[in-house]
This record gives C-alpha cells, structure tokens and sequence, in this order.
C-alpha cells in the first residue's frame, strides 16, 4: 500500500468516501444501451471523485424482463456489455456496482459485478429471489443464499463468486463494501447484517423494487434501520424510467444513510440520469464499532458465519485534492437546525434536567432549593428548572430560595435581571452583597488590591467566585436545602470553573450535561413553547442579549469570557466531534471550516439572531482548536474527576467520570497537539 501525501482540504485525508447511488432510464432487454448508460454516469462520478458507484438492481437488462432472462440471445449480450463496461472503467476512479443476470452451472443467477479499473472484483449473487405477490423471480432466478467460497468466470477472467464477499481498498482505510440485493434487505437477517460484522462498512443494494404505495417510505425506514444497526453506511438505488409498466411502475429511488442519518436522496420519478451523492465518514463508522462494545460481542456470537467471509483488495488511488464536502455538516452539532428535530431535542433536554432535579429532591427528603442568581444564561436556565420542577412535584416556588450575590464588578443590567426574574418565577428572592467579605480576605492575605492596587489576578477573581458558592453552602445548611449547581458543559469541558469551594461545586447540577450553545436554544424554546408566562418570556428574552461574562474584573467594558477562552461555538462544535466520536484535531478542523467558513451557506438553528451569524477562517479555526486540547486534554480534567451529580441530557455525551468520560486527572495534550501539526495550516489557508 503506498503512502500518500495528506493535502488538508481532500476529503479523502480526513477519513471520508465520495459515494453515489445512480438510476437512470434503462432500455428493456439491451445490454450495450443500458453499458453506455452506465459508463456515462460513471464518468461523471469521476469527475466528482466518487470511489464507489451503485446502480439498480439487473440494470444491464432491466428488472422487469421476466422470461427473457432466460434466452441466450440476451445473456450473450450481457456478457459482451459487462466487457465494454470493464473496458470502459480502466481509467475511471469509482468501483462500479452494476446489476446483470449471470449463467452459472445449470442456473441464472440475479447478480451484482464489482468493476474497478478494468477488471472485475467480484460477484455477488442475490440471495432471496422473492416469489409472492408481484414477484416471479424464482421462476427464472436461482437462490444464492448458500453460494460461498466459489467462483464465476466473467468478461474473460476467473473471479470470486458469493455472498460472502467483502471489497476491501488498501488505501482508503475503512472503506469496505458489502452487496446486497433488492429482497435481501426486506428478510429478517440480511446477509448485510451479516456483513458489517465481518468487517463491511458501506453496504450497498441493487434494487428494482417497483412502486406502490407508501413503499418508498418502508424502503427509507428499512435502509435507515439497517446503517444504524450494522454501524454502517447503506446505499440503495433502485430501477425508475424504462422499466416495463405492463402491470407495474418504478420510481428510481435513490438514498444513502450513514448510522441512522440520511445523508443524500434523489428526486423520485426522474426522466433521466440521476444521482445522490453523498461523502461517508468511515472514521465515524469505525469509532462507533469501537465504542460499542456489543457489535464485536455480536460477531462473536455469530462467528461460525461472519469468520468465513473473503476479502478481496483493491487500490481506489483516489484524488487528494479539493473536492468540497458533500455532507451537511451542523454549525452547532449540539443543536440541529431542523426545526422540528431542535423543538423536540429542547423538549426533551428541558423535561430530562427538570425530572432529575425532581427525583434527586424526592429522593433525599424534599430539600428546598438553594441557587445564586446571576442574571447570564446558566443560572437563568438552572432557575427555570428548578421552578417547573417544584411545580410538577406540587410545590410551592418559594421553596426556591435565589440569591443574587453581586462582587466587584456585577454589572446593573445582570443584577436587574436576576431581581425582574427571581420575581416574576415568584420565588423567595434576597440579595446578597459579597464585596465587603471580599474585600476582607483579600486584605487578610496580603492582595495588592486591598491597598488600593488595581491587581485583577486569578486570586482576585477566585475569591468572589468562591465567596458566592461558600455562603450558597452555609445558606443551604442555615435554611434545609441543597445548593443548584448552574455551570454547563461546556464550562466542564475548558475547566472554566473555580474549583472545589467555587462554582464547579454544588449538591445537584442540573446544567452539567447541557453545552452553553444548546442552553441558549433552552430558553429561546421555553419562551416561545409558553412554558412561563408573557411577563418571564419578556424578561428571558432580554437575558439571551446579555453577553457572556463572569462580571469578577471591575472596568468601563464588561469583561466578555468568549475574549479569553474562545468562541462558544467553536468550542461546542470541538467538544461534540471529541466526545462522541473521537476524530483527531485534524479532521475537526477540516469540518469546523466547511461548517463555519460562509455565514450565508447552510441552515442555521430557528431564532438564531441574524447580528451573531458570524464566520471563522481556518487560523481562527486552529487558534482556537489548540486552545481547546490545551485546556481539555491537559489542564482541567481534575475539576471533572471531582464533578457533583447531574443528569446526561445529550446524545453527544457527558463529562462526569461516572458516566460518558474517564481520564486521567494529569494527563497531557501532545497526541491531539502533534496531529494539528501533521498539516501547515497557513499553506492550507493560503493554497486553497
């Protein structure tokens, strides 16, 4: 296997394939027609740097032929049109994945021919010919559930023949194809299922399937369940215009799902060639496996099978250029911008958080709650929660005792909001100045500030954060509560936290599975689902338009965290690929750019305000991925090993050490810092 050269802007160096399923209008019973339709499309795959291109299922012939299949005439055709398509794909990229009946034996095999540059890899027969309702094919088709381990003699050479084959490219790692066709996916154990635990990660199908009815939907659902289940990549393409209408039609459908997303679709019905193109991130298909520690339990189980697979290699050589990205990639993974699917996930986080705290407090006697009130979005959200959590327990708000407790720098604004919220949720609201205690510690240790210096260091920070959350405790001691813990996950993630006696410490925190990204959308969703009155609504609002600060520097300019830390946006975006699927810095960054480069390209989530629609180049990109490694490998695991409870609310995980992350509390970044360096971004930014 030789060693290429990484160009950051290939999609093939950050672990994805180019792959398209293709329909188109056959001829009925000819081959050479239906060979150059084939190879037409097939060039202009190439020219898009597809590695793997499906069409339908006997799309050399047509599926609707019935007993032509067996006339030699036609077969003789088809064994001359299968040659001018291996001739044809010599210097074409992509894997062909052609459909054509086959004689073999004594019998007519329904089959799928792998081509690749001028030679054919393989053969795989259909397994399940069906033979009820509309279907005829066992008439004419022979099953090729049991062949295994044989071979076909095809376009002038011995290859393999089976259903146990999988298509394996040397150079693209991952990439490995299974096919399937038509019925075999309708059975209760597809050979695919098969398949992808013996190794196969894109699995494709060959369909004529004709349309009736509410079909369409059942193929979507069995192809979506089946890439979820096997971890995989599925690619069906089914047979549309030119098939015959004797008694039935087609519809040409064409989909790729990749782990239960679908990733690309074709119009229905085309009149002409069509196909989805989609780019198929094997690196996230093989972290899932790994992850999921039941999928390998599951090929053991069934080792018998899946252990007798073949593989047959091949080198795809393909383009390490610019080739776009041709998948959605979200702006904020933690918060999709469909608007149907964010109306349910803000449903569905908002009722998680206020269930736990609703539990934990039935659990441990009933406690009233005891919360600091900022006025920012954490506390603003935490508050929330609590409040629709008393209220679904049938208690009084007032067991909710929020405390606003302005320092050095508490800004008018926040404090007035926190008193205009703490009121209209009706909860027993106080106010608690720290600066005078503050000043005294900071006197009683020797800070330059006492003596009138203007010294903002991290100990004249820590001291207000760690006064806030110490008289918290002595509150909830004083008062039979317990203290609410308002810092998210994104915060866990950077270690932007005080530590021990601070804000990283709490009873119960209901935020530590939520990213600062997503809880924006919380409230946007809480005020516009009517959770809270108009008067809430109104006040919530106006909390949203609030910049992020932590309000401990005392100046004219509110001291913005993003300026220090980084964007939100970005970091989230970090945090969701490292947390979930594990990718390196490198192919983040290659997704940050194509998902952030142009404001104006793709969806953004519903309310999204218009003035923060913003972008980020690819140095911004790095700077701040850097930043990222540094403060999540290196620096602040040690806060997250100590992390109170708090419930997982989003799919793309957790940070507690009990739940979805365990590290060491003294580790380093180097790993995640040297694969940032394997590509020279300023020559990236400059060359594209």
């Amino acid at each position: 296997m030789k060693e290429a050269p990484l160009n950051f802007w290939s999609l093939y160096s950050h672990g994805f394939a180019r792959i398209a399923a293709c329909t188109g209008h056959t001829v009925i019973a000819d081959p050479h027609a239906n060979a150059e339709a084939v190879l037409r499309q097939a060039r202009g795959c190439a020219d898009e740097g597809v590695a793997v291109a499906v069409f339908p299922e006997l799309g050399l012939t047509g599926y609707s032929i019935e007993d032509l299949l067996l006339q030699d005439a036609l077969l003789d055709q088809v064994e001359a049109a299968l040659e001018t398509v291996v001739a044809g794909s010599a210097e074409l990229l992509p894997v062909l994945v052609v459909g054509a009946p086959l004689r073999h034996r004594n019998r007519i095999y329904n089959c799928a021919v792998l081509v690749h540059r001028g030679r054919v890899l393989g053969v795989v027969p259909k397994s399940y010919p069906p033979n009820y309702r509309e279907f005829y094919e066992r008439r004419q088709i022979a099953d090729g559930h049991d062949e295994r381990g044989g071979t076909i003699r095809v376009a002038g050479a011995e290859v393999p023949f089976g259903v146990d084959l999988l298509f394996a490219a040397e150079d693209v790692p991952g990439l490995v194809l299974h096919t399937e066709i038509c019925e075999d996916m309708w059975v209760p154990v597809p050979p695919s299922a098969e398949a992808a635990l013996a190794g196969a990660t894109v699995l494709v199908n060959l369909s004529g399937s004709p349309i009736t009815v509410g079909r369409a939907e059942d193929r979507k659902l069995l192809c979506r369940s089946a890439s979820s289940r096997c971890l995989a990549a599925y690619v069906y393409a089914a047979a549309g215009l030119g098939e015959s209408t004797t008694d039935l039609s087609w519809d040409g459908q064409t989909m790729i799902y990749e782990n239960g997303v679908l990733l690309a679709e074709s119009d229905r019905f085309p009149l002409g060639d069509q196909y989805a193109v989609a780019d198929v991130d094997l690196d996230l298909l093989r972290q899932e496996r790994q992850r999921m520690g039941t999928f390998d339990d599951n090929r053991r189980a069934h080792a018998a099978r899946t252990g007798g697979f073949r593989t047959v290699s091949f080198e795809l050589d393909p383009p390490l250029t610019d080739l776009g990205l041709r998948r959605r990639v979200e702006r904020f993974p933690f918060v999709p911008a469909d608007p149907e699917r964010l109306a349910l996930d803000c449903y569905e986080a908002y009722n998680i958080q206020v269930a736990g705290l609703q539990q934990r407090l039935a659990a441990i006697g009933g406690p009233k709650v005891v919360i600091g009130v900022s006025g920012g979005l954490d506390s603003t959200h935490a508050l929330i929660v609590a409040a629709r959590a008393m209220d679904r327990a049938g208690r009084p708000r007032s067991d909710i005792l929020a405390f606003t407790l302005p320092g050095f720098a508490t800004s008018d604004h926040t404090k007035d909001n926190a008193h205009k919220l703490m009121r209209a949720l009706g909860v027993t609201a106080a106010e608690l100045d720290i600066t005078p205690t503050a000043r005294l510690m900071l006197q009683e240790i020797g800070h330059p500030f006492a003596s009138g210096e203007p010294v903002y260091d991290v100990t004249f920070e820590n001291v207000q954060a760690g006064l806030r959350t110490d008289y918290l405790f002595r509150l909830a001691n004083q008062r039979g509560g317990i203290v609410l813990g308002t810092g998210d996950l994104s915060e866990l993630a950077l270690g932007w936290s005080t530590y021990g006696v601070g804000d990283q410490m709490s009873h119960y925190n209901v935020n530590s599975g939520v990213p600062k990204t997503l809880i924006q959308h919380l409230i946007r969703w809480v005020v516009s689902s009517g959770q809270f009155d108009d008067e809430t609504g109104k006040i919530l609002a106006a909390i949203l338009d609030t910049e992020i600060s932590p309000e401990l520097v005392p100046g004219e300019e509110m001291q913005s965290t993003e300026s220090k830390i980084g964007p939100y946006a970005l970091h989230d975006f970090t945090l969701f690929q490292v947390l979930r699927y594990g990718f390196r810095p490198s192919k983040i960054a290659f997704l940050a750019w194509h998902a952030w480069h142009d404001p104006d390209a793709g969806a953004w989530p519903t309310g999204f305000p218009e003035a923060k629609r913003v972008a980020y180049d690819l140095a911004e990109i790095r700077h701040w991925l850097e930043v990222f490694c540094r403060r999540f490998f290196a620096f602040s695991q040690f806060k997250r090993s100590a992390m109170p409870n708090g419930p997982k609310v989003s799919a793309g995980g957790s940070l507690s050490p009990r739940g979805d992350w365990r590290a060491p509390s003294d580790g380093n970044a180097r790993a995640w810092l040297s694969d940032l360096d394997r590509f020279d971004f300023g020559s990236a930014a400059a060359g594209r």
